[in-house]
């Protein structure tokens, strides 16, 4: 320690009244039986001199602070005896913990953030997700956010961040921010003329929206005219003059995951949150659960879907903990309309996360009001959480016997309601159901036919999506058990089999926009194949998927000057273009003609789709067949 410091410390600074700290020097100083006794005696009720030793000693753990001197944090504490350390305040916790790292006294990162949440009050179960009950179900952590948190957790904070000393990692100066992190690649950031605005706060809730400039107003108009030519390339240049333009980031990260360049995709994804981010409103707040943004705006809907591609990146990546937490901010956003369909996914990556009590919660806070039984994720899922419940280790045997039971139980109830589950999941499982089971009427190939198309979507979406879950060796095992007692039941006629048959004829009539909206960005084929008619000839744009019928537009497009059309047909168009001499009068002509090319091929692909599906081969005929011709083939 430097002279000065060691001044500083021993009060011999001008204009402050001296603090006798000569027992912090060794060997000096009263004896540890004396120590204590002070501590005893000055801690059963402070006055103001007491008050005025705290302010002292304060002043002296930040000095000790700067002179990176851990151990002189310890000994102020023990020699004043007015602030022990259970009554250090948060802050001055860490950068204890961060003055002993330097000292080499702990270089954990998990132990620090531990020990931060744990001077909070806050105890988290598998790393917090849900875990207070007086928190909202949909509570957000800004530290499960960053995917690196729970990178920490599987592999090491040396593993992950290298081997740099805490002062070294991210010595660039940028903007806090929560969702991603900016990068030295990236173009220099400048305001793209996003902003976000409070419309009003109502009932404890904040509702935002976001707005565009005029500039950016005629940036999204040239995107428009660029996703019209149908060319990526105008797409990049548009974005080379706009590098953080949000739909052109969107779109573009579409076409290079399309062409396998996941990196370049997360990437572009990265950067269109962290455009947003900055243009966040000073009391919009991501942990508190009320914020919202109304999915009816054009200007919301992309902070949505760059929220749920960026998820779904992270899953994909191995970081589900940081993916539900993505799909719990999603949903806090408008937990009434769900206009991407959340609870579609979150009950697949709390499994994967196994965050299993939050499931719960979730499902026993919004069954009442929601009726989370009557979609087959939840009702699967729920049972399965109460299964892996049931074999942890650390679950007492009468627990374990209660919550076995329990989803027995739930899960005989879910392939009483849903049976057209059971056959598809085992084919994608792998594995050869009992002849009993798939020759029984209430598994064999009715259960599947007598769905109506809204349900054979949820169910083909549960399937594709969660079939992984199910492959586990002792996971099988409950199945087949459960199964079993299924089949006994509806032998015996069990008034619930009646019931929820009844119940699948009067529901799952038709799905609303947002379940095919979401079937559409999840891309799982089993799902995306049993899309109504209605959706599959219309044109999908991925940075608007769908748009809502009833949507707030604040801006519109100015309409363009068309020039002579022409008369020739769409078909004729198409074919005339293979030619080496085509050329059409203006490039406006062909935008239009574009559009409804693409509407013809939709429409044509489902009718050949459908016309493969009603074709029937003859067999050839036997060669033992009597009535064949000997000499027909002579």
């Amino acid at each position: 320690m430097s002279s000065r410091a060691l001044r500083r410390l021993k009060g011999k600074q001008r204009g402050q009244e001296a603090l006798d700290l000569g027992d912090l020097v060794p060997g000096e100083g009263p004896e540890p039986e004396e120590q204590a006794a002070d501590v005893e005696e000055e801690e059963v009720e402070p006055d103001e001199g007491t008050v005025v030793h705290i302010a002292i000693l304060t002043t002296a753990v930040h000095i000790a602070i700067l002179t990176t001197c851990f151990s002189s944090i310890l000994l102020c504490i023990e020699a004043m005896g007015v602030l022990p350390w259970r009554r250090l305040t948060p802050s001055h916790r860490l950068l204890c913990l961060m003055c002993g790292c330097q000292e080499g006294a702990g270089d954990d990162i998990d132990a620090l953030l531990e020990t931060i949440e744990q001077s909070n009050g806050l105890t988290l179960q598998s790393e917090g997700c849900g875990a207070s009950d007086n928190r909202p179900v949909l509570y957000v952590e800004h530290r499960n956010l960053n995917p690196e948190t729970e990178l920490k957790r599987y592999f090491g904070a040396r593993a992950v961040l290298g081997d740099q000393r805490p002062r070294q990692r991210q010595r660039q100066f940028h903007r806090s921010t929560w969702m991603t992190i900016p990068k030295n690649t990236w173009p220099r950031f400048s305001r793209p003329g996003i902003s976000m605005t409070l419309l009003e706060s109502r009932d404890g809730l904040q509702y935002f929206t976001f707005e565009h400039s005029r500039d950016y107003q005629q940036i999204q108009f040239k995107f428009l005219d660029s996703v019209e030519s149908m060319d990526p390339n105008n797409i990049v240049a548009l974005l080379q003059m706009n590098p953080y333009h949000i739909d052109s980031l969107l779109q573009l990260s579409d076409v290079c995951r399309i062409q396998e360049d996941q990196e370049m995709a997360r990437d572009l994804i990265e950067r269109a949150l962290y455009s947003f981010e900055c243009a966040f409103h000073p009391v919009c707040s991501l942990t508190s659960g009320t914020s919202r943004l109304d999915y009816l705006r054009p200007e919301n809907r992309a902070f949505y879907l760059a929220g749920y591609k960026h998820m779904m990146f992270l899953e994909r990546r191995g970081c589900p903990r940081t993916a539900l937490e993505y799909c719990r901010l999603i949903l806090s956003l408008d937990p009434d309309s769900d206009p991407l369909c959340m609870l579609l996914l979150i009950d697949f990556l709390s499994l994967r996360s196994r965050e299993y009590n939050f499931l719960l919660r979730l499902y026993q806070d919004w069954e009442v009001h929601r009726n989370l039984s009557q979609l087959p994720n939840f009702a699967f899922s729920v049972a399965l959480s109460h299964f892996h419940l049931s074999q942890e280790d650390q679950t007492e045997s009468e627990e374990r016997e209660r919550l076995k039971h329990k989803a027995d139980l739930l899960l005989q109830d879910a392939l009483i309601m849903f049976p057209g589950v059971l056959m598809p999941l085992l084919d994608l499982c792998t594995v050869q159901p009992d002849a009993a089971v798939s020759s029984h009427d209430f598994f064999g190939p009715r259960s599947q036919l007598g769905q109506t198309p809204a349900l054979a979507e949820l169910v083909s979406l549960y399937v594709g999506r969660t079939h992984t879950l199910w492959r586990e060796g002792g996971v099988l095992l409950w199945l087949e058990e459960c199964v079993r007692e299924v089949l006994r039941r509806v032998d015996a006629k069990d008034p619930l089999v009646e019931d929820c048959q009844n119940k699948r004829k009067q529901r799952y009539q038709s799905a609303p926009l947002n379940i095919h909206r979401h079937v559409i960005l999840s891309e799982i084929k089993e799902a995306t194949s049993t899309l109504p008619l209605e959706v599959t000839t219309q044109s999908v744009m991925g940075f608007d998927p769908l748009p809502p019928l009833d949507s707030v537009v604040s801006y519109t497009r100015p309409e363009r000057q068309s020039v002579g059309a022409s008369n020739e047909s769409t078909l004729s168009l198409f074919f005339r273009s293979l030619l080496p001499n085509f050329n059409l009068q203006d490039d406006l002509e062909v935008a239009q003609a574009g559009r409804e090319l693409n509407q013809e091929v939709n429409r044509l692909m489902v009718a050949m789709r459908d016309m493969l599906a009603n074709i029937q081969f003859q067999e050839p005929p036997r060669e033992d067949n009597p009535d064949r011709d000997e000499g027909e083939w002579d």
